[in-house]
């Protein structure tokens, strides 16, 4: 079986100022320090020619052979790669190979552990288990790459997905407990930002959930083969979630099989993409050895959407929400609280968690500033609960000798206190002290002494 990875480089964040991307390894990867020799003039040379082999061999677009060929002979004739440092001499050339293709696949990477293992291959270095072995170290180390669950305010179950790994037997396991998890929220946020890519199999696994049985996701093509297509699943075992309301967190640095979930999403019309525009490296690549003790990744297809009739190669998934990605998710969960707000059906219960917790969101979203001149008009005892005025905030002085910030969440005199965990809140109105709980229908009012 030939597997459909679609992965980026980490050294492209570096090199790539005007478009970072990330690496088949979304997070550092701690590695064992070996020696290694410096590189000579033979063993650049050798690089270089066995690189062009296999672009020529290899790549997607066969108009673009001639470019990459001729920028790699240039930059070893011109002593570009002149350099006895491995990382140094994969960094140059794997500038080189983006900019003469115009293809953000195409990369070197030093990485002696999966040269070795890639010798063994006699064909497809994901054919081969002990490369796969690498990888699915990688991938139970990082929870097969769903490395955050949480409950945010409003029940709105939030998962953030730092790549898409896939380890047979293993990885569905995980994403069954995490759409458990997610099956019982009132809204869904899917957070990918910093998300470079990974394997198919577990963005067509993931977006099962999310689909009918059966339905086409997306084609992929190469040269001289019968197109290859991908279809959702019949069975998941923690059922489906067709209907819930899904946001999709993106930014730049999210890339390839990342970007197709998004565009799945975009293009499927299953949810709202909020962030910054991703990437733009739709093709699938595969990897192969280049002594002494490199992994060249090199596209050799192109996805085909069933909706669009064509990818995102180079222009990226736009999202639906732009805003800054730093703010993405409180923006997302601040559109998902009003848009269950908008519901006629809602359980008074739930109708009440979710504007307790769209008041935080959208304060988040928008600090609120109160004139300076109106905080001593507020401060004062109110029944014995000491407001205080200091360094130009109020605190609530407990009598149990804890002080608490207070932070303003509307305009009108509303606070939460600091180090709680948002369950109980302050409304100054000057002539009293309104205390709420999320948990009681009605505060408690005590008037100022």
């Amino acid at each position: 079986m030939t597997r459909l990875a679609l992965t980026l480089s980490v050294c492209a964040v570096a090199l790539t100022a005007a478009g970072p991307v990330l690496a088949q390894r979304a997070a550092p990867v701690a590695v064992a320090r070996t020696a290694t020799a410096p590189m000579t003039a033979t063993d650049r040379a050798a690089a270089v020619a066995a690189i062009i082999a296999a672009v020529e061999t290899r790549y997607v677009f066969p108009e673009r052979v001639a470019a990459i060929r001729d920028r790699l002979n240039e930059g070893l004739a011109s002593g570009r790669y002149d350099t006895a440092d491995r990382g140094a001499f994969a960094e140059r050339l794997s500038a080189d190979l983006r900019e003469s293709s115009d293809d953000g696949h195409m990369y070197l990477n030093n990485d002696p552990a999966e040269y070795a293992a890639a010798l063994t291959s006699e064909g497809e270095v994901f054919d081969n288990p002990e490369f796969l072995a690498l990888w699915a170290a990688a991938a139970r180390r990082s929870n097969q790459g769903l490395a955050e669950m949480r409950i945010l305010p409003g029940n709105v179950r939030y998962l953030r997905i730092t790549q898409f790994h896939w380890v047979v037997d293993r990885t569905g396991q995980a994403y069954d407990d995490a759409m458990r998890f997610l099956r019982d929220g009132d809204a869904v946020v899917i957070d990918l930002r910093g998300n470079g890519g990974g394997d198919h199999a577990a963005v067509r696994y993931l977006l099962s959930h999310f689909m009918k049985p059966d339905q086409l996701d997306i084609t992929f093509l190469e040269a001289g083969k019968d197109p290859v297509q991908s279809r959702t699943l019949d069975n998941v075992p923690a059922g489906r979630m067709i209907g819930k309301p899904l946001y999709v967190l993106i930014n730049r640095q999210v890339g390839s099989a990342a970007e197709a979930f998004a565009y799945d999403v975009q293009q499927f019309r299953l949810g709202t993409l909020v962030g910054g525009t991703t990437h733009g490296a739709a093709n699938n690549n595969t990897f192969v050895p280049i002594p002494p003790g490199f992994m060249l990744s090199v596209s050799y297809g192109r996805p085909v959407h069933p909706v669009s009739g064509t990818n995102w190669e180079g222009a990226g998934v736009s999202p639906d929400v732009e805003v800054d990605p730093a703010t993405a998710l409180d923006a997302a969960s601040a559109l998902a609280l009003t848009a269950l707000l908008q519901r006629t059906d809602a359980d008074p219960v739930d109708r009440a968690g979710w504007e307790w917790a769209r008041v935080a969101a959208e304060a988040r979203l928008h600090p609120v500033d109160l004139p300076e001149a109106r905080l001593p008009q507020l401060a004062g005892d109110y029944a014995g609960r000491n407001i205080r005025l200091r360094n130009g905030a109020l605190f609530w002085d407990r009598p149990n000798g804890q002080s608490y910030r207070l932070t303003p969440l509307t305009s009108d005199g509303l606070f939460a206190v600091e180090g709680s965990d948002d369950r109980m809140r302050l409304r100054l109105t000057g002539d009293a002290l309104e205390l709420l709980r999320v948990d009681e229908p009605s505060p408690s009012r005590f008037p100022r002494d």
